[in-house]
């Protein structure tokens, strides 16, 4: 049996993935100009209300490893469709959903298509030639940034201008086009017949696992980080990982291969992704908060929704067009030489923000710079895990240095958090943070991303993983097996 034939257009396949990722990525801050709405919208509480955000982050995380895992076992593209299925029910559940339940029930399914992202970085190296491997790479990882970038203006003006549920109703479509761009540009990819099988004691393990470690890390703020229940939630979160952990070394078929994780180059990488992640998030939720409280504070600019989303897009522009930059640098010096880059220039931009802060337009300015490192370093992470991983396991390997990142930024949320409650004065009925406590927060995404190019100067390299031989294709495997 023969391998697929490689596509005809390599320019329109890594435009179709890249803005599938745009797409994915575009789902997690739809809602954020809606949060405050979401009480009177829904009849609920706040507190239920910040769980159509919870819900998502959640699903993402625990999805992600799996359907990463599926992909190497059946294939890439028809995992990326499969992908899609969730976005489209979710959106339109939201899109109907007249209640918190079938919203949050619909944000859910929204975050399983997060899988899309790592999936599709992994089908590039079946797809792509080797000579624009790291620049396809390099655009897939920032299409994360764009559509992250791209969801707070738009969802912006589309809630102030008409029914929020244009929304979703606009997700639903969008997801529906991706599906058949996928259908008709993303060919079948090869899979290995050795690969395995799926292993679901070790997908229940490790959800329950990062379901209780993710709850934990987002709602301990609210639920208190010493009661009973986020103590419980993280008790049983290390008991049920090392349960897990024990069981993938024991397994022949492993959702995740811990012994090739624990390679040096792998581990660090995904160490690293935690950091970067962290690093990458905190200035998202520090400048949107600097850019919209009162002129009267001292600090606050004094901005609306859709004006600060406004403000906030260069980032995410500077990232998707320097990932070319990346991808040349990794090219003739190497990926991880890019991750130390990219890390350090997001050092700079919270730097950087000492000085600009007091602005808009230096505000812009510290998002472009921090986009510009984050697109280096994120576009460089897959490239040193494709190195270091069998031919077989690059969708799962991709798909658990996506979930360090995702780990990255829900620690972000809870100390950046922390932070600035910590560091806030009472105005009258509102609890609002300090400029110092901005700074602070500031300073200490800096100290991360230092922290992060530590990391990365500490990763070993040099030896390529073996490859496995392509053998057939997904079809041809079902086949085989059934």
């Amino acid at each position: 049996m023969s391998g697929p034939s490689p596509t005809a257009n390599p320019k329109g396949l890594v435009g179709v993935l890249a803005f599938t990722g745009i797409v994915a990525a575009l789902m997690q801050t739809l809602v954020v100009p809606l949060i405050a709405d979401l009480p009177l919208l829904l009849d609920t509480t706040a507190s239920n209300a910040s769980w159509v955000i919870t819900a998502t982050l959640v699903a993402g995380a625990v999805c992600v490893p799996i359907t990463g895992r599926l992909g190497d076992l059946y294939g890439k593209r028809r995992m990326l469709l499969v992908c899609t299925v969730p976005l489209i029910v979710g959106s339109v559940m939201c899109a109907l959903a007249t209640s918190v339940v079938p919203m949050i029930a619909g944000r859910a399914l929204q975050g399983m298509g997060m899988g899309l992202i790592p999936i599709g970085i992994s089908a590039l190296r079946d797809l792509v030639p080797r000579e624009k491997l790291n620049t396809s790479i390099a655009l897939m990882s920032a299409s994360m940034g764009i559509g992250g970038a791209l969801g707070l203006p738009i969802a912006a003006a589309v809630t102030q201008n008409t029914s929020w549920r244009v929304l979703f109703w606009g997700a639903a479509v969008l997801s529906v086009v991706i599906a058949g761009l996928i259908w008709k540009v993303v060919p079948t990819t090869p899979v290995d017949p050795d690969a395995g099988r799926f292993d679901p004691i070790g997908a229940v393990g490790l959800g329950v696992g990062l379901v209780c470690l993710l709850l934990g890390v987002s709602k301990g703020a609210v639920w208190g980080w010493t009661s009973g229940t986020i103590v419980g939630l993280f008790v049983v979160a290390i008991a049920v990982l090392l349960a897990w952990g024990w069981w993938e070394l024991r397994t022949s078929d492993p959702l995740v291969d811990l012994r090739t994780t624990a390679r040096p180059q792998v581990l660090l990488t995904n160490v690293a992704g935690v950091v970067v992640g962290f690093a990458m998030y905190a200035q998202s939720l520090i400048l949107p908060q600097l850019l919209q409280l009162p002129e009267a504070t001292g600090f606050g600019l004094g901005q609306s929704m859709l004006a600060m989303g406004l403000w906030m897009v260069p980032g995410g522009l500077v990232m998707m067009a320097l990932s070319p930059v990346g991808a040349k640098l990794s090219s003739a010096r190497g990926p991880k030489v890019t991750l130390i880059v990219g890390a350090l220039i997001i050092a700079v931009g919270y730097a950087s923000s000492m000085l600009l802060m007091g602005t808009a337009w230096g505000l812009m300015i510290v998002a472009a710079i921090c986009g510009a490192g984050t697109g280096f370093a994120y576009g460089a992470m897959p490239a040193l895990i494709m190195s270091a991983v069998p031919h077989s396991e690059t969708a799962a390997a991709n798909a658990f240095n996506t979930l360090s990142r995702s780990i990255g930024t829900s620690i972000a949320a809870a100390v950046v958090g922390l932070v600035l409650a910590q560091m806030s004065v009472q105005v009258g009925e509102y609890t609002l943070p300090t400029e110092n406590g901005f700074r602070t927060g500031l300073l200490l995404g800096c100290g991360v991303a230092l922290v992060a190019a530590v990391v990365a100067a500490c990763i070993p390299t040099g030896r390529r993983a073996p490859e496995v031989p392509t053998v057939g294709s997904e079809d041809e495997l079902v086949s085989a097996r059934s």
